[in-house]
């Protein structure tokens, strides 16, 4: 349900969904946020006069007022929470500048034979793992050193397969998204190539011991037992086991698996490590875990836009992650996502192919759909940082995000 509100009578803590203006006229980086600092605030009321806020994502205004009274009858304002150390990537010691070798349209078969290739591997993993052998760690490092070779080419490339494949909670499909955002995420932190091997290798495997969690717990969609639970969580040390067993596979892969459900503020399992005693890669393939996860349909819980999930990880840091990891990831993965459907001020629909670092508000995009909902055959590239016209004297730009199926179209066919 959503809500009119003058400006002037926000509260924080609720959800600003849409503005009375394009979201690319203002300085918000996403479509959709909770109110929770004056910096916000302040921004709104130069910008707009009115908002839409959700009321399936925040509270009402006379809730949030009930909620936020003290007893001075003043409303308290929350805040984000405060940094429990020093961030996790002060650890990095070394970085590497990656440059682009080739365009998205050229690597983009290379990436698909690369996809093929690892989902068999992993279809193998599973079923070797499910039969109480060892794995073939040989063919996972190849797997793995594909995957890199092609992200360190041009990242797009994978993330737009990694994001279409993203169809249904299957642990093969989730190992190879977690694994490309990984690659990528620890690209854009300028890793050397053999840390991001090892990310990429953990990003496959930190899971694989959800292979012995029953598929009936899997997929339920009520909130499981405590027993239940437990036998869920149950998959860290399987996975932590298997890897300890498999010869040939890095000796500190097993104690990193170990660590992608740790949480910033100790929330998390199996250890209730905080802050940076999870380590960087701990932190990273967390939050990687986590974004994928929420991206992806689960049985009980909703699909988030990667927007939305963006924004929810940004307004959460230094809870469940490590603040500025998280600010890094966000500049990793983009306003405007690879594989994500917009919407442009033409009224076309597109498909976001490419991000622009320098200016993220301007990717390239694939029109897919005219402006009255008719498939466009042959599809158009616009690059709208060279500022294409939707009209004379008119650049093209983007208006909003689109969620997966709120238009007939299937950015998977026009890839996979």
């Amino acid at each position: 349900m959503k809500k009119e509100v003058p400006v002037e009578k926000l509260e924080f803590g609720v959800f600003i969904s849409e503005l009375d203006r394009p979201w690319t006229e203002t300085p918000f980086m996403y479509q959709g946020f909770v109110l929770n600092n004056e910096k916000q605030l302040e921004a709104l009321k130069k910008y707009c006069k009115k908002v839409i806020i959700d009321l399936d994502k925040g509270p009402d205004l006379p809730e949030r007022n009930e909620l936020l009274t003290s007893r001075t009858g003043e409303g308290a304002r929350p805040k984000l929470a405060e940094p429990l150390g020093p961030s996790v990537l002060t650890t990095i010691k070394q970085k590497v500048t990656y440059r682009e070798k080739a365009t998205v349209d050229e690597e983009l078969p290379v990436a698909r034979s690369v996809q093929q290739k690892t989902e068999v591997v992993l279809k193998d993993i599973m079923g070797t793992v499910q039969a109480g052998k060892a794995l073939d760690a040989p063919r996972v490092q190849e797997a793995v050193t594909s995957m890199t070779d092609s992200v360190v080419r041009n990242p797009d490339a994978m993330m737009l397969l990694a994001k279409l494949k993203a169809k249904g909670g299957h642990t093969l499909d989730r190992a190879f998204g977690v694994s490309i955002y990984m690659l990528t995420f620890g690209r854009f932190l300028q890793l050397p190539r053999e840390q991001l091997d090892l990310l990429g290798m953990l990003g496959l495997l930190q899971d694989v011991g959800m292979t012995a969690v029953p598929e009936e717990v899997v997929a339920k969609k009520e909130p499981l037992s405590k027993v239940e639970l437990m036998v869920c969580r149950s998959h860290v040390a399987h996975s932590v086991s298997i890897i300890k067993e498999t010869p040939g596979l890095p000796p500190e892969l097993s104690g990193l698996a170990e660590l992608h459900h740790e949480r910033y503020d100790g929330s998390g399992y199996p250890k209730g490590l905080k802050a940076d005693r999870i380590g960087l890669f701990g932190s990273i393939a967390g939050l990687v875990d986590c974004f994928d996860a929420m991206t992806h349909p689960r049985p009980y819980a909703e699909v988030y836009s990667p927007s939305n999930a963006l924004n929810y990880l940004y307004n959460t840091r230094n809870v469940q992650f490590d603040g500025p990891l998280v600010e890094q990831f966000v500049q990793c993965i983009g306003i405007f996502p690879v594989g994500a459907l917009v919407e442009l001020n033409s009224g076309e629909v597109g498909i976001v192919i490419a991000q622009n670092l320098v200016r993220r508000l301007l990717p390239k995009v694939m029109v897919v759909l005219d402006a009255k909902g008719n498939p466009l055959r042959p599809q158009v590239i616009l690059d709208l940082a060279s500022e294409p016209k939707a009209a004379p004297g008119v650049p093209y730009r983007i208006k909003r995000t689109l969620e997966q199926g709120s238009v007939p179209i299937d950015p998977s066919e026009f890839f996979l």
